[in-house]
């Protein structure tokens, strides 16, 4: 099963994530994501499949920060490391927050390893209050390549279940509005809003 590869995979990482070829890859990911969010001091902001909480941490506001992801290892090491916020550790489709709690909620390079991105998504719009903003940045492959690589994954040892498309990524969010897309090289941002 994906998320018993995915907590496997990411607890052995967890120690020595940033000095990963995943830490660096998705370093990038996080700056990107970065510069092209929106954020005002006292936002309440979850990053689910949020690692070691190193988003979080890069937000130049005040924030009430929250982080999720099924390894255990990486939320203990999260929750060393940026004490100042809160980490669980939790699956995509049942995130123990209240209704409306959150003002953003981002996935930044994790989207990918969602086991059910129509729970996930329905659980978005539970968390997130009413005109607040999704950011989902995932990799991006061009369709003849992620067509190619989506028949491979099945057999990856990281717990990846499929590469998406941006208007795939876009399609799956009813009660939200496309705010904006962003790609840069390999990588791709969607911003929706809950109306």
């Amino acid at each position: 099963m994906s998320v018993d590869k995915n907590i496997r995979a990411y607890d052995k990482k967890a120690d020595n994530y940033d000095n990963t070829f995943d830490g660096r890859f998705t370093g990038k990911f996080k700056e990107l994501l970065l510069a092209n969010m929106f954020i005002k001091d006292g936002d309440s902001v979850l990053d689910v499949g949020c690692g070691n909480g190193a988003l979080l941490s890069k937000i130049t506001k005040t924030i009430n920060g929250f982080g999720v992801d099924v390894s255990p290892q990486m939320i203990k090491n999260a929750a060393v490391r940026h004490p100042e916020f809160e980490f669980i550790v939790s699956s995509c489709e049942k995130i123990s927050f209240s209704d409306n709690s959150m003002d953003i909620i981002t996935v930044c390079a994790a989207y990918h390893h969602f086991p059910d991105i129509g729970a996930f998504a329905l659980e978005a719009k539970r968390l997130i209050r009413q005109g607040g903003s999704l950011y989902i940045a995932e990799i991006y492959l061009p369709p003849i390549i992620r067509h190619a690589a989506n028949i491979f994954l099945p057999f990856s040892k990281d717990g990846d279940v499929k590469f998406y498309s941006c208007k795939e990524i876009i399609d799956m969010f009813s009660g939200f509005q496309l705010v904006k897309t962003v790609r840069k090289r390999y990588i791709q941002i969607v911003q929706l809003q809950s109306e």
